[in-house]
């Protein structure tokens, strides 16, 4: 499939606004691949090189990609830095610079999706001396052989600003359009895809192997599995009535999740984050354990990583576990700042799948072959069949520095990737009014006014995530909870992804300064749930007037982006009514 193709799906998708039809021209574009291409087709679509947990990325500097862009047209880098000051996006100056010059010379050979993911795969990957400047003769060479239309879209993803719109969910629909011609077998192929975190996989598996092979997805060690997830009710008699009477309550940790493959035959050891980051290189401690504190030859266990003090059983808060997330000085933070993990699932053990297996018999088997008293232990947790016994774990949890309980159904299989009632939550917040923390997603920003006029930032505009819809949807203003630091820093940050024009995944009748790609998450707290005609989360018609929902008096906590949420583990708006309701019932309560 030639490149300049591609380029002209891109372009369709760019100029439509339907998620319907979005799915359309990109079951059409995927349906054209070859079987030998559907997988770099989708990570480029998806403005990756590679899934999350191989850890290859791109994203060059504005004044690399404008000096390729000079190199590659015969303008200058002026010409090509005051077209981009122009239009505001650095693909489109490529694409008028290369529309321009007559200096630019196409070769004969026309470049196919593989020739350009190839090209951008080995730009990436360059590194040591000298990396920067033969960056950007590569990118330069590959200008030199596209087309004007190609250049847009090259530019763009050079530097990791693709902004098609794309979701994962939009992806897996086209996908299934394109193996059974409906949008109806997007469950079983989001299935693989929990199974194996690569959706240029299971596109490359739909395409050679069809339903059958998406049907025949098995767990593999290294290739992370997307976390299960909990919903949340806000008293212990609900959650039990859930449970059907009976269940396992744990403490819920506020540390780094972690997911630990283990291959001790040939002592590999890899973590990854609940984003499916690779993270293995910053806890040295866990991966010593992993093969001296585990019994059996393979695994893949699920725990909670997080710093606490043995001597007086107190947890460290997450903005110091934080802390333990980084990439220099790993040795010594590692000493100063040890971390435990409290592990609470087992997915597969000796080959063998364990995901269907039932909640109890996963614990029962994690505790046979971890020690569990070393680096690595087990989440506390105690059998219930009484509100009052889950009630009394709980206050005893908080007292202890924990953020709440985790109730789990102990029949229940281990769900990848979805939230569902199998996993319940329960933070202190939830009793009572509304002070439970929403994790939303930044899609826009305010020119700072008066005081904050220097940092040339005001506030956020923020959404909750639709799953069903894969749309953002607004549901707060932010204009509270910034100190000057976290201001500078948001500004920076968002100039980088901001955008002309509304991203096509954001639903939104608000209009900020500046819209931005829904890519960073921020945890706000908030008075109330409201409804509101403002804001599109769960919009519905009410009386006869299109209602949604709104935080009242939102102010950020946390200091500052979320490192640990994609935008997609955002509150959902489902989450959103759920609360709004169990806030209403609170306060009927309360009247009464």
């Amino acid at each position: 499939m030639l490149f300049e193709k591609v380029a002209s799906y891109y372009e369709k998708l760019e100029s439509v606004s339907s998620r319907l039809a979005m799915i359309d021209i990109m079951t059409d574009m995927l349906k054209e691949s070859e079987k030998d291409e559907i997988k770099n087709l989708i990570y480029m679509t998806q403005g990756v090189l590679a899934p999350a947990f191989e850890g290859v990325q791109i994203g060059m500097a504005d004044k690399l990609a404008e000096e390729s862009i000079a190199l590659s047209t015969g303008k200058t880098k002026e010409q090509v830095n005051a077209l981009f000051r122009k239009t505001g996006d650095l693909g489109i100056a490529a694409e008028e610079c290369a529309k321009e010059t007559k200096l630019r010379k196409i070769s004969g050979k026309k470049l196919a999706i593989n020739d350009v993911f190839e090209a951008l795969h080995k730009i990436a990957t360059t590194s040591g001396s000298g990396s920067k400047d033969m960056k950007i003769k590569m990118l330069a060479g590959l200008l030199s052989n596209s087309a004007p239309l190609e250049c847009r879209y090259i530019v763009r993803f050079a530097m990791g600003q693709l902004r098609l719109g794309a979701g994962d969910a939009t992806i897996l629909e086209a996908l299934s359009k394109m193996s059974t011609g409906e949008r109806t077998a997007k469950e079983k192929l989001e299935n693989a895809y929990n199974i194996c975190s690569d959706l240029g996989e299971v596109g490359e598996t739909a395409k050679k192997k069809g339903m059958e092979g998406i049907e025949n997805f098995k767990v593999t060690l290294f290739k992370p599995i997307r976390p299960a997830l909990a919903e949340r009710l806000p008293t212990a008699a609900e959650i039990l009535e859930k449970m059907h009477g009976k269940c396992a309550v744990e403490s819920k940790y506020d540390g780094l999740r972690a997911q630990i493959h283990i291959d001790k035959k040939n002592k590999r050891v890899e973590i990854f984050s609940r984003r499916l980051e690779n993270i293995t290189e910053m806890f040295p401690e866990i991966v010593k354990a992993a093969l001296s504190e585990v019994s059996c030859e393979s695994a893949i266990l699920e725990g909670e990583a997080i710093s606490y003090d043995e001597d007086t059983g107190q947890f460290s808060p997450f903005q110091e576990t934080i802390q333990r997330k980084r990439k220099h000085g790993v040795k010594e933070m590692s000493e100063e700042m040890p971390l435990h993990v409290f592990a609470f699932d087992l997915m597969y053990i000796n080959g063998e799948d364990y995901m269907k297996k039932p909640y109890r018999e996963r614990r029962d088997m994690l505790e046979k072959v971890v020690k569990g008293n070393g680096t690595i232990r087990f989440s506390d947790r105690i059998i219930v069949t009484k509100p009052s016994e889950m009630e009394k774990y709980f206050e005893d949890r908080i007292a202890n520095g924990l953020e709440g309980i985790v109730a789990k159904d102990l029949n229940a299989y281990y769900i990848a990737g979805a939230r569902k009632f199998s996993w319940i939550k329960m933070k202190r917040s939830y009793k009572g009014e509304l002070s439970d923390t929403i994790d939303v997603v930044i899609v826009g920003y305010y020119r700072g006014r008066g005081s904050r006029a220097e940092f040339g930032f005001g506030g956020l505009l923020a959404a909750v995530y639709n799953d069903r819809t894969d749309m953002f949807e607004t549901i707060t203003k932010i204009g509270t909870g910034f100190t000057d630091d976290m201001m500078k820093e948001f500004k920076k940050t968002l100039d980088k992804i901001k955008s002309a024009k509304k991203p096509v995944r954001v639903n939104a009748l608000v209009e900020p300064d500046f819209w931005v790609e829904p890519k960073y998450v921020v945890t706000v707290k908030a008075d109330e749930i409201t409804k509101s005609p403002m804001h599109t989360a769960g919009m519905h018609n009410e009386n006869g007037i299109e209602t949604g929902y709104a935080l009242r008096f939102p102010r950020i906590v946390g200091g500052g982006m979320r490192q640990d949420k994609s935008a997609d583990e955002a509150t959902t708006t489902k989450e959103i009514i759920e609360m709004f309701e169990q806030q209403r019932k609170t306060k009927l309560s309360e009247a009464a």
